[in-house]
């Protein structure tokens, strides 16, 4: 529910009042001495909150910006794949050994 700001325009008294949105608009000053009329003013209301992604000045990012970390996104891709296939011959290498050495492990008790 928001919150209302009224001003009377007799007394000249300003207050804010809590109410429904369908409720009606205050017409009389709630001091008890005045009973003047009352009109609503125009407020600037509560802050904006926006959820989820898309709403942040990071998420727009420059030109230069998308170029560096498309080129840095880049190198760490060939950088990725170049330690993978080390490391696929590294594995290779040594199943091979293991191989090696069980062929002649089997020569020696035959």
């Amino acid at each position: 529910m928001p919150t209302y700001e009224y001003v009377c325009e007799k007394c000249d008294h300003e207050f804010e009042l809590f109410q429904s949105i369908t409720a009606d608009a205050l017409e009389t000053c709630p001091r008890k001495a005045c009973n003047g009329r009352v009109r609503r003013l125009i407020g600037t209301g509560a802050g904006i909150i926006f959820k989820g992604s898309g709403f942040y000045e990071t998420d727009y990012r420059s030109e230069s910006y998308k170029a560096g970390a498309k080129k840095e996104s880049e190198s760490k891709k060939n950088s990725d794949s170049s330690s993978k296939s080390d490391k696929k011959n590294k594995s290779n290498s040594k199943s091979k050994k293991t191989k090696s050495s069980g062929k002649s492990s089997s020569k020696k008790q035959a």
